[in-house]
């Protein structure tokens, strides 16, 4: 048993942490599922275990100079928020999703897990955005 994990378990021992806050630490601990390789093609590798979150998107709606905007996020790095999210203790979320609610945004945070994350990323092979403007075209995928 490693140092972290032994840890976790004398705070809960103690009564210093919930149940729930063990679990969300020791989640946050576990290392990612490497993609199983088999006799996979490199697309479907490629799709199960991606680095990019891309949001790309272009207006020519004015010919002379038309907008580009690329975005590129590290998946690493979405996966990494979502496990500090889940460290967040019961007290402060609450204070969280008030001020989130303040700025019109109705989310609760407690909901964010890693894999939701995933099913997330699974599902962007799917997804259509739509666009009133025929001169901006708008893709969201991983890669």
């Amino acid at each position: 048993m490693n140092e972290n994990l032994r840890q976790i378990l004398e705070m809960l021992a103690e009564g210093k942490i919930t149940a729930d806050e063990a679990e969300r630490l020791i989640a946050a601990l576990e290392p990612e599922a490497p993609a199983t390789l088999g006799t996979a093609s490199s697309e479907s590798v490629a799709k199960a275990n991606p680095k990019y979150l891309r949001i790309l998107v272009k207006d020519e709606s004015i010919s002379d100079h038309p907008t580009q905007v690329n975005v590129r996020v590290p998946m690493q790095l979405l996966r990494a928020g979502v496990r500090l999210a889940g460290l967040i203790p019961a007290q402060a979320r609450d204070h969280v999703n008030e001020a989130l609610r303040e700025q019109g945004i109705q989310f609760d945070i407690s909901q964010i897990k890693p894999e939701n994350l995933e099913e997330l990323v699974n599902e962007l092979s799917d997804l259509t955005v739509d666009v009133d403007n025929e001169q901006t075209k708008v893709r969201v995928f991983c890669e």
